[in-house]
């Protein structure tokens, strides 16, 4: 899910759709408004999910889509070898997201532990260990 927003609305740190993938906002500078245009905006992010890195330049006034992020708790069933097997603890539902890249985050990974993830546009990453 995601909703509308202005070019010129969008912060550092934020996150943007770009190219269908959802992007976390590195940089961002705006022109000034010339004699024969509107103010330009451009903006570098990086993907969440493949950590490309994707640049575009845009009225400040155009519209962009902005992901909706779910922030959820869930616990570690098992470590599979191409997954991690989680059970979110407020539905319960169990389901598999892929291994984080961070190697500091994927040896603190084990059966129990709870984690805090992310899903965007349907997609599920997880980001941190908690406790």
């Amino acid at each position: 899910m995601s909703k509308p927003s202005d070019v010129g609305s969008l912060r550092v740190g934020g996150y943007v759709i770009v190219d269908g993938e959802p992007s976390r906002v590195s940089s961002l500078t705006k022109s000034k408004p010339g004699k024969h245009g509107a103010a330009k905006a451009r903006v570098v992010a990086i993907g969440v999910f493949d950590g490309s890195k994707k640049t575009f330049v845009k009225p400040v006034d155009a519209q962009i889509e902005v992901p909706l992020i779910e922030k959820r708790t869930g616990q570690v069933l098992a470590l599979l070898p191409n997954t991690v097997q989680l059970m979110d603890l407020e539905n319960y539902e169990v389901f598999e997201a892929a291994h984080p890249d961070d190697e500091e985050l994927k040896e603190k990974l084990a059966s129990g532990v709870e984690v805090e993830y992310w899903r965007i546009l349907g997609r599920t990453k997880i980001m941190r260990t908690k406790g």
